[in-house]
Protein backbone atom coordinates (compact mmCIF):
# COMPACT_ATOMS: atom_id res chain seq x y z
CA UNK A 1 0.00 0.00 0.00
CA UNK A 2 1.03 3.39 -0.84
CA UNK A 3 0.37 6.32 1.34
CA UNK A 4 -0.38 9.75 -1.09
CA UNK A 5 0.23 12.77 0.20
CA UNK A 6 -1.18 15.88 -2.01
CA UNK A 7 -0.67 19.03 -1.84
CA UNK A 8 -4.75 20.70 -2.13
CA UNK A 9 -4.12 23.12 -4.78
CA UNK A 10 -7.44 24.86 -4.47
CA UNK A 11 -7.05 28.58 -4.20
CA UNK A 12 -3.47 27.76 -3.94
CA UNK A 13 -2.12 31.42 -4.77
CA UNK A 14 -3.89 32.95 -1.89
CA UNK A 15 -4.19 30.58 0.87
CA UNK A 16 -2.08 28.50 2.94
CA UNK A 17 -2.12 25.09 1.89
CA UNK A 18 -1.84 22.29 3.71
CA UNK A 19 -0.87 18.67 3.06
CA UNK A 20 -3.61 16.02 3.64
CA UNK A 21 -2.82 12.33 3.99
CA UNK A 22 -4.61 9.57 1.70
CA UNK A 23 -3.86 5.73 1.55
CA UNK A 24 -4.17 5.29 -2.51
CA UNK A 25 -4.78 1.86 -4.61
CA UNK A 26 -6.66 2.90 -7.12
CA UNK A 27 -6.08 5.71 -9.75
CA UNK A 28 -9.14 5.77 -12.52
CA UNK A 29 -8.29 8.00 -15.62
CA UNK A 30 -10.64 9.29 -17.81
CA UNK A 31 -9.71 8.93 -21.54
CA UNK A 32 -11.04 11.35 -24.12
CA UNK A 33 -9.92 15.14 -23.45
CA UNK A 34 -7.71 13.43 -20.58
CA UNK A 35 -5.04 10.99 -22.72
CA UNK A 36 -6.24 11.79 -26.28
CA UNK A 37 -8.41 13.76 -28.39
CA UNK A 38 -9.15 11.50 -30.90
CA UNK A 39 -6.39 10.26 -32.72
CA UNK A 40 -3.97 12.70 -31.07
CA UNK A 41 -2.04 12.59 -28.20
CA UNK A 42 -2.38 14.90 -25.72
CA UNK A 43 1.31 15.77 -25.34
CA UNK A 44 3.32 14.06 -22.51
CA UNK A 45 0.34 11.54 -21.51
CA UNK A 46 1.90 8.12 -23.04
CA UNK A 47 5.54 8.73 -20.84
CA UNK A 48 3.22 9.87 -18.07
CA UNK A 49 1.08 6.50 -17.77
CA UNK A 50 4.25 4.48 -17.73
CA UNK A 51 5.36 6.34 -14.78
CA UNK A 52 2.27 5.92 -13.42
CA UNK A 53 2.25 1.90 -13.81
CA UNK A 54 5.67 1.86 -12.36
CA UNK A 55 4.16 3.22 -8.80
CA UNK A 56 2.26 0.04 -8.39
CA UNK A 57 -0.91 1.49 -7.62
CA UNK A 58 -3.74 0.01 -9.93
CA UNK A 59 -4.82 1.75 -13.00
CA UNK A 60 -8.36 1.64 -14.16
CA UNK A 61 -9.60 3.59 -17.63
CA UNK A 62 -13.46 4.65 -17.32
CA UNK A 63 -15.26 6.42 -20.03
CA UNK A 64 -19.11 7.68 -21.39
CA UNK A 65 -17.38 7.15 -24.59
CA UNK A 66 -20.01 5.98 -26.75
CA UNK A 67 -18.89 6.43 -30.13
CA UNK A 68 -17.04 3.35 -30.62
CA UNK A 69 -17.10 -0.21 -29.18
CA UNK A 70 -14.44 -0.92 -26.53
CA UNK A 71 -12.57 -3.33 -29.45
CA UNK A 72 -12.28 0.29 -31.59
CA UNK A 73 -11.50 2.53 -28.24
CA UNK A 74 -8.69 0.17 -27.31
CA UNK A 75 -7.37 -0.54 -30.85
CA UNK A 76 -7.17 3.46 -31.13
CA UNK A 77 -5.53 3.81 -27.78
CA UNK A 78 -2.69 1.06 -28.75
CA UNK A 79 -2.41 2.82 -31.97
CA UNK A 80 -1.70 6.16 -30.30
CA UNK A 81 1.41 4.26 -28.11
CA UNK A 82 -0.50 3.78 -25.26
CA UNK A 83 0.46 0.79 -22.87
CA UNK A 84 -3.21 -0.36 -21.83
CA UNK A 85 -4.99 -3.71 -21.64
CA UNK A 86 -8.91 -4.13 -23.10
CA UNK A 87 -9.44 -5.61 -19.38
CA UNK A 88 -8.81 -2.00 -18.19
CA UNK A 89 -11.04 -0.28 -19.91
CA UNK A 90 -14.47 0.14 -18.34
CA UNK A 91 -16.91 1.80 -20.40
CA UNK A 92 -20.53 3.58 -20.06
CA UNK A 93 -21.69 0.71 -22.92
CA UNK A 94 -20.66 -1.74 -20.53
CA UNK A 95 -23.08 -0.56 -17.91
CA UNK A 96 -25.65 0.05 -20.30
CA UNK A 97 -25.59 -3.64 -22.04
CA UNK A 98 -25.67 -5.40 -18.62
CA UNK A 99 -28.85 -3.14 -17.63
CA UNK A 100 -30.73 -4.22 -20.91
CA UNK A 101 -29.99 -7.78 -20.27
CA UNK A 102 -31.06 -7.35 -16.58
CA UNK A 103 -34.16 -6.20 -17.69
CA UNK A 104 -34.72 -7.86 -20.98
CA UNK A 105 -35.62 -4.74 -22.62
CA UNK A 106 -35.82 -4.66 -26.51
CA UNK A 107 -33.70 -1.27 -27.04
CA UNK A 108 -34.45 1.50 -29.85
CA UNK A 109 -30.89 1.94 -30.11
CA UNK A 110 -29.68 5.37 -30.74
CA UNK A 111 -26.17 5.31 -30.62
CA UNK A 112 -23.03 5.46 -33.43
CA UNK A 113 -23.18 2.53 -35.83
CA UNK A 114 -19.18 1.96 -34.68
CA UNK A 115 -20.48 0.65 -30.97
CA UNK A 116 -23.00 -1.40 -32.34
CA UNK A 117 -20.74 -4.28 -32.00
CA UNK A 118 -20.66 -4.02 -28.14
CA UNK A 119 -25.01 -4.91 -28.13
CA UNK A 120 -24.26 -7.80 -30.53
CA UNK A 121 -27.16 -10.64 -29.25
CA UNK A 122 -29.63 -7.95 -27.85
CA UNK A 123 -33.10 -8.09 -29.53
CA UNK A 124 -33.89 -4.87 -31.10
CA UNK A 125 -37.60 -5.61 -32.85
CA UNK A 126 -40.81 -4.06 -31.38
CA UNK A 127 -38.76 -1.82 -29.12
CA UNK A 128 -39.70 -1.32 -25.68
CA UNK A 129 -37.24 0.67 -24.50
CA UNK A 130 -35.22 3.95 -25.65
CA UNK A 131 -31.32 3.90 -25.29
CA UNK A 132 -29.49 7.45 -26.06
CA UNK A 133 -25.70 7.52 -26.15
CA UNK A 134 -23.40 9.81 -28.37
CA UNK A 135 -24.90 9.39 -32.08
CA UNK A 136 -24.81 12.64 -34.04
CA UNK A 137 -26.72 10.84 -37.05
CA UNK A 138 -29.21 10.08 -35.20
CA UNK A 139 -30.17 13.04 -33.80
CA UNK A 140 -32.14 13.82 -36.38
CA UNK A 141 -35.58 14.63 -36.28
CA UNK A 142 -37.38 11.51 -37.57
CA UNK A 143 -35.48 9.29 -35.08
CA UNK A 144 -36.23 11.72 -32.24
CA UNK A 145 -39.63 11.71 -32.86
CA UNK A 146 -39.64 7.82 -32.91
CA UNK A 147 -38.29 7.90 -29.62
CA UNK A 148 -40.42 10.01 -27.81
CA UNK A 149 -43.32 7.96 -28.95
CA UNK A 150 -42.29 4.85 -27.17
CA UNK A 151 -41.68 7.13 -24.50
CA UNK A 152 -45.40 8.49 -24.34
CA UNK A 153 -46.29 4.61 -24.88
CA UNK A 154 -44.34 3.84 -21.14
CA UNK A 155 -41.14 2.81 -22.40
CA UNK A 156 -38.15 3.38 -20.18
CA UNK A 157 -35.58 6.13 -21.26
CA UNK A 158 -31.99 5.10 -20.58
CA UNK A 159 -29.14 7.37 -21.55
CA UNK A 160 -26.03 5.93 -21.36
CA UNK A 161 -24.46 8.90 -20.01
CA UNK A 162 -25.75 13.30 -20.15
CA UNK A 163 -22.37 14.63 -21.43
CA UNK A 164 -23.23 18.08 -22.24
CA UNK A 165 -20.54 19.01 -25.01
CA UNK A 166 -16.88 16.98 -25.57
CA UNK A 167 -14.10 18.41 -27.52
CA UNK A 168 -12.99 17.22 -30.78
CA UNK A 169 -9.78 17.83 -33.21
CA UNK A 170 -12.26 20.86 -34.72
CA UNK A 171 -13.52 22.38 -31.04
CA UNK A 172 -16.20 22.27 -28.56
CA UNK A 173 -19.63 19.67 -29.89
CA UNK A 174 -22.65 18.74 -28.35
CA UNK A 175 -23.00 15.37 -26.17
CA UNK A 176 -25.92 13.31 -25.93
CA UNK A 177 -27.04 15.78 -23.08
CA UNK A 178 -29.17 18.17 -24.74
CA UNK A 179 -30.69 15.47 -26.60
CA UNK A 180 -31.91 13.38 -23.69
CA UNK A 181 -33.11 16.16 -21.79
CA UNK A 182 -34.95 17.46 -24.34
CA UNK A 183 -36.44 13.61 -24.41
CA UNK A 184 -37.37 13.99 -21.13
CA UNK A 185 -39.12 17.20 -21.27
CA UNK A 186 -41.11 16.13 -24.09
CA UNK A 187 -42.32 12.87 -23.15
CA UNK A 188 -42.20 14.16 -19.12
CA UNK A 189 -39.95 11.30 -17.78
CA UNK A 190 -36.57 10.86 -16.05
CA UNK A 191 -33.76 9.19 -17.90
CA UNK A 192 -32.27 6.22 -16.00
CA UNK A 193 -28.46 7.24 -16.61
CA UNK A 194 -25.93 4.73 -16.27
CA UNK A 195 -22.28 6.12 -17.04
CA UNK A 196 -20.79 8.62 -15.55
CA UNK A 197 -21.17 11.16 -12.77
CA UNK A 198 -23.46 7.45 -11.44
CA UNK A 199 -22.20 6.55 -7.96
CA UNK A 200 -22.91 2.66 -9.32
CA UNK A 201 -20.21 3.68 -12.04
CA UNK A 202 -17.40 4.33 -10.05
CA UNK A 203 -17.96 1.79 -7.90
CA UNK A 204 -18.51 -1.00 -10.24
CA UNK A 205 -15.06 0.33 -11.99
CA UNK A 206 -12.86 -0.13 -8.57
CA UNK A 207 -15.30 -3.22 -7.52
CA UNK A 208 -11.95 -5.64 -8.20
CA UNK A 209 -9.39 -4.05 -6.44
CA UNK A 210 -11.22 -4.67 -2.90
CA UNK A 211 -10.58 -0.88 -1.65
CA UNK A 212 -13.50 1.85 -0.45
CA UNK A 213 -13.63 4.86 -2.17
CA UNK A 214 -11.30 7.35 0.11
CA UNK A 215 -8.27 5.32 -1.23
CA UNK A 216 -9.29 6.23 -5.49
CA UNK A 217 -8.23 9.12 -7.12
CA UNK A 218 -10.16 9.98 -10.17
CA UNK A 219 -8.41 12.33 -13.19
CA UNK A 220 -10.19 13.97 -15.54
CA UNK A 221 -11.11 16.82 -17.96
CA UNK A 222 -15.01 16.73 -17.17
CA UNK A 223 -15.32 18.95 -13.87
CA UNK A 224 -19.04 17.70 -13.07
CA UNK A 225 -19.25 14.02 -14.80
CA UNK A 226 -15.12 12.81 -13.75
CA UNK A 227 -14.60 15.14 -10.81
CA UNK A 228 -17.69 15.91 -8.98
CA UNK A 229 -18.97 12.40 -9.55
CA UNK A 230 -16.22 10.63 -8.01
CA UNK A 231 -16.09 12.89 -5.53
CA UNK A 232 -19.56 12.66 -4.65
CA UNK A 233 -18.77 8.51 -3.78
CA UNK A 234 -16.08 9.91 -1.56
CA UNK A 235 -13.44 9.30 -4.15
CA UNK A 236 -10.44 12.65 -4.35
CA UNK A 237 -10.37 14.47 -7.90
CA UNK A 238 -7.75 15.78 -9.86
CA UNK A 239 -9.25 17.99 -12.79
CA UNK A 240 -6.98 18.44 -15.41
CA UNK A 241 -6.45 21.93 -18.04
CA UNK A 242 -7.31 19.96 -21.61
CA UNK A 243 -9.96 18.36 -23.51
CA UNK A 244 -13.63 20.09 -22.98
CA UNK A 245 -11.66 22.44 -19.93
CA UNK A 246 -12.52 26.08 -19.74
CA UNK A 247 -11.44 28.81 -17.60
CA UNK A 248 -12.73 28.63 -13.79
CA UNK A 249 -14.45 25.30 -13.74
CA UNK A 250 -12.88 24.27 -10.71
CA UNK A 251 -15.51 26.78 -9.19
CA UNK A 252 -18.87 24.92 -10.47
CA UNK A 253 -19.05 22.34 -8.14
CA UNK A 254 -19.04 22.28 -4.32
CA UNK A 255 -16.45 20.69 -2.77
CA UNK A 256 -14.13 22.07 -5.41
CA UNK A 257 -11.59 19.32 -6.80
CA UNK A 258 -9.02 18.28 -4.70
CA UNK A 259 -6.35 19.15 -7.44
CA UNK A 260 -6.38 21.09 -10.58
CA UNK A 261 -3.35 21.08 -12.70
CA UNK A 262 -2.35 21.24 -16.29
CA UNK A 263 -2.59 18.11 -18.15
CA UNK A 264 -2.59 13.96 -17.14
CA UNK A 265 1.57 14.55 -16.86
CA UNK A 266 1.68 16.88 -13.86
CA UNK A 267 -1.30 14.68 -12.06
CA UNK A 268 0.66 11.47 -12.36
CA UNK A 269 4.12 13.68 -11.57
CA UNK A 270 1.92 15.15 -8.35
CA UNK A 271 1.14 12.05 -7.22
CA UNK A 272 4.08 9.99 -7.79
CA UNK A 273 6.27 12.34 -6.16
CA UNK A 274 4.14 12.45 -2.73
CA UNK A 275 4.25 8.61 -2.69
CA UNK A 276 6.17 6.55 0.10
Amino acid sequence: MYSIFIHNGINRHRHTTRLMEHKIKTILVDLSGTLHIENEEIPGSVEALKRLRNSKLNVKFVTNTTKESQRLLFERLRNLGFDIESREIFTSLTAAVKLIKQNSYRPLLMVDDRSLEDFKGIETKNANAVVVGLAPEKFQYNTLNQAFRLLMDGAPLIAIHKTRYYRTGSGLSLGPGPFVTGLEYAADCKAEVVGKPEKAFFLSAVEEFQCHPNECIMIGDDVKDDIHGAQGCGMLGILVQTGKYRPNDEDKIDPKPFLTVRNFSEAVDKIISTSS
